[in-house]
């Protein structure tokens, strides 16, 4: 599809690629030979700025023409008032719903005033939210997108008052959808409908297509069709250019070069809002050059499915000041006019002109290791012209002569710059108190902010001991002291190894997935199968418990009690609170991690309870429909043991282990594996039937943290 362009490029003699990932053009040196070369042709570009340059930018409009004539393009979306917000939508993270920053699970409310403080500490605040609550949970029950957002703390009234308070402090609220989740329950109707409806609902203000290369058409229709119109923002590079006309934001992962490319969407469409992401970058410096340079966004995603990849201060302060001047300059940054890689007078440094009547920005990044201040530019001048070093909050003096102004001002390595024209008699609106602010920011350079990234700490919450047992209580087998190899592994779906990834235990420097551990052991009694449904109905008679929280509490129960011909089966539907409460009332405890996997393994090192392959007729028939069937009944496959005689450790229900937490996130072990295996995606909650491996749990709220295919055993100390 480039081919023009390419040719023409290579007719001044500017070689170049074709576009990048779908989502990129390059900049008219991306095959830069180097600083020799450069220097060389900067004697022409001094005799001729523009020259070279206009070439590559004539070559680069009329792709644009052609393009935009080819998928017959229409500007209406971008043209109503109600959405035009999202060309102010700069700065977006993506929040999990889990994030003890926006809710508060010992209160149990949400604090959307402490999220947003914090990153307006942190990085000068955000202009919308992608809340997520799905992924990585979701396929742990037959609990579908839509069930996620419902099961909510507070519900549906919950949500909406979230978003008001969102609202109140001016910050637009997304949510996602998920075209892969057709493996759980059927919503009765297309997943755009739901997803329209829902967001109507509940007030959102926009949708993310998670994996979607462009949200179809039929999201449009079907949000407008609610009275409630909604942004539009897939995750991945539009598959047809034509979905540009009505998807109004869009994700951007880019490739770093030294020459930075160029956003194919908001060239052909300036008004466009891309969010440039890496969800595992731990130095941020790319993305946010590469964002400044194009005038986009950013996603300034922090917490990535619980693990804490934080900016750095570098990071965060270099956003403050790119967020204070977008929010500033606003209307040059969707510039019809828009003019990416004008010449700059050093190697390695880039520009991008944003030219409006009467007024033109420049973004400016130095992607050197050096810093730089003497001569960056040379612009077309105009007598009584001024100029600003708007980066550092100052008028500059340019050096004039022979129609062009000389423009310096300092650039850090790795740094940026803004430079704004105002012609004799412009103005722009609230000029000195941003300049004001900038000098502020700009007396203490980004160099003297640490650029250094660390894991954040995890705690493990003590199990404590329960009132030793001189022999084995009803329905619990005695587990020998021994010293035993702990070896595990979380099976995480993304994020490889990084460190702070799965949990950390208590002998342990940082969270990290794989763990080796050699542990001496005491003497416990094990519950021989999963609590059931009737022995929790006896603590329920007993005690009258009821959780404070008790949305899905027990909700496979009728009026208050197991279903006739449940009582055997495991009892589900119950948070980490509710099991806990159970067992302090039978004088028992969680089993931690490695107690439950000694007690399920032996001292051998067998993969699975019963040895080291794998026996379908040692564990329940998996159930593979969109609809969850109550678990098989405990005890009914003896030959699938452990060494020590405990039964259903495995392919029954996922069974409560520890608890960790970090300053943001709160997760629970869980093992075992389930009998529910939803189908059709990759995505889903991943099963851990061998004995060597974990799953993490996100945890919020019992509204949200319960589900039909987890429960619980519990463990009693001996003597």
């Amino acid at each position: 599809m480039a081919a023009s362009l390419l040719s023409a490029a290579l007719a001044t003699a500017a070689p170049i690629a074709i576009e990048v990932r779908g989502s990129q053009l390059p900049g008219p040196d991306q095959q830069d030979a180097g600083e020799a070369d450069w220097l060389a042709r900067l004697n022409n570009w001094k005799r001729d700025p523009n020259g070279r340059h206009a070439a590559w930018l004539d070559a680069m409009r009329s792709w644009r023409s052609t393009q935009l004539t080819r998928i017959a393009y229409d500007d209406a979306q971008y043209r109503r008032p109600e959405l035009r917000w999202t060309q102010r939508n700069f700065v977006q993270p993506q929040a999990m719903v889990e994030d003890r920053y926006l809710y508060d699970p010992v209160a149990g409310r949400y604090t959307v005033e402490r999220y947003l403080n914090d990153l307006e500490r942190r990085y000068g605040g955000i202009d919308s939210v992608l809340l997520w609550p799905v992924y990585p949970n979701i396929g742990i029950d037959h609990r579908n997108q839509w069930d996620m957002v419902r099961d909510l703390p507070g519900g549906i009234p919950g949500v909406r008052q979230l978003i008001k308070d969102f609202h109140a402090r001016g910050v637009k609220v997304f949510f996602p959808t998920m075209p892969w989740d057709t493996g759980s329950r059927d919503p009765g109707r297309p997943a755009h409908e739901a997803t329209a409806s829902l967001m109507a609902e509940i007030g959102a203000d926009g949708i993310n297509g998670d994996t979607m290369d462009g949200l179809p058409i039929a999201y449009r229709t079907a949000s407008d069709a609610t009275g409630h119109p909604v942004a539009l923002e897939p995750e991945l590079s539009f598959k047809d250019d034509g979905m540009l006309a009505y998807n109004q934001q869009s994700w951007g992962y880019w490739p770093t070069s030294l020459v930075p490319l160029v956003s194919k969407w908001k060239w052909l469409e300036p008004r466009h809002m891309v969010h440039v992401c890496d969800r595992w970058a731990t130095d941020r410096t790319n993305i946010l050059q590469d964002a400044f340079f194009n005038g986009v966004g950013i996603e300034s995603w922090e917490n990535v499915w619980g693990w804490w990849n934080q900016f750095t201060p570098r990071d965060g302060e270099a956003m403050r000041r790119i967020a204070t001047i977008y929010r500033a300059f606003p209307e040059h940054l969707v510039s019809a006019d828009w003019r990416p890689h004008v010449p700059t007078l050093h190697y390695g440094v880039y520009a991008s002109e944003f030219p409006l009547a009467g007024k033109t920005l420049w973004t400016i990044i130095n992607r050197t290791d050096w810093n730089v201040s003497e001569s960056i530019m040379r612009v077309p001048h105009q007598p009584g012209q001024r100029y600003f070093d708007v980066w550092n909050g100052k008028e500059i003096t340019a050096l004039v002569r022979d129609g062009y102004a000389e423009l310096s001002m300092p650039l850090e390595a790795h740094g940026y710059g803004t430079v704004l024209r105002l012609d004799r008699d412009a103005t722009v609106a609230g000029l000195d108190s941003t300049l004001k602010r900038l000098a502020q920011q700009a007396a203490k350079p980004l160099r003297a902010y640490s650029n250094a990234w660390a894991p954040m700490p995890q705690k493990m919450t003590p199990v404590a001991a329960t009132a030793p047992a001189r022999s084995a209580p009803a329905g619990m087998v005695k587990i020998p002291a021994a010293t035993f190899d702990f070896q595990v592994r979380g099976i995480e779906i993304e994020g490889e190894n990084k460190p702070g990834l799965d949990v950390q235990y208590p002998w342990e420097s940082s969270a990290r997935r794989g763990h080796v551990h050699r542990l001496a052991i005491k003497s416990f009694y094990i519950d021989k199968h999963p609590v059931t449904n009737a022995q929790f109905k006896d603590f329920i008679s007993a005690t009258a418990y009821r959780p404070k929280d008790d949305h899905n509490f027990v909700q496979h129960w009728v009026n208050g009690s197991p279903k006739s011909g449940d009582e055997d089966r495991p009892v589900t539907w119950v948070s980490l609170e509710d099991a806990r409460a159970y067992l302090k009332w039978a004088g028992k405890r969680l089993p931690n991690e490695w107690e439950w996997q000694y007690a399920a393994q032996g001292n051998d090192g067998r993969l699975y309870p019963w040895g080291n392959e794998w026996d379908d007729s040692m564990v329940p028939a998996p159930a593979k429909s969109r609809d969850l069937p109550p678990p098989e009944r405990v005890g009914q496959h003896p030959k699938g043991a452990s060494p020590f005689g405990v039964e259903d450790m495995v392919g029954h229900i996922w069974q409560w282990t520890n608890e960790f937490s970090d300053e943001h996130t709160r997760t629970a072990i869980l093992r075992g594996g389930s009998y529910y295996q939803p189908q059709d995606s990759y995505w889903y909650f991943p099963q851990a039937y061998k004995l060597n491996e974990h799953g993490k749990y996100l945890l919020m709220a019992p509204s949200k943290d319960r589900s039909g295919g987890l429960g619980f055993r519990g463990v009693r100390d001996a003597l």
